[in-house]
């Protein structure tokens, strides 16, 4: 069993038809999302066009009452300034908000599940590859 929290991006493939986050995670697997993950959902209803935006806020709003949300505490702040610094160092800066989904799996010791190789480039992040 795997302690692993969904990348937005996925979610989003999801949401579209283009993948089954199903067959992503093991039946075993503990899952979870990072709050700003739910932020990132929420944004697309806002922005849907009209005629979507009812079919996607009802997706969102099953997902969040299925799911386990990973709040931004303390520890994960911690975790997101380290990795922020670092990116920035590297000189391969990240979005704030898939620092803050790294972040938030390892303040919560999970492993990201999603299609951005860009996430195993940040040390201490356990990634799991799809696609």
């Amino acid at each position: 069993m795997g302690r692993v929290i969904l990348d937005t991006g996925l979610l989003i493939e999801a949401e579209r038809g283009q993948t089954d986050p199903v067959t992503l995670v093991s039946i075993d697997d503990d899952v979870a999302i990072a709050a700003i993950t739910v932020a990132e959902m929420l944004h697309g209803v806002e922005r849907a066009a009209v005629r979507h935006r009812q079919v996607r806020r009802e997706w969102i709003e099953r997902i969040i009452l299925e799911l386990p949300i990973e709040g931004y505490d303390v520890d994960t702040a911690r975790a997101h300034a380290r990795l922020l610094a670092v990116s920035s160092r590297a000189g391969r800066p990240r979005g704030s908000h898939d620092l803050i989904i790294a972040a938030t799996a390892v303040a919560t010791d999970r492993m990201v599940v999603t299609l951005d190789k860009g996430f195993a480039e940040l040390p201490g992040v356990q990634v799991r590859l799809v696609g």
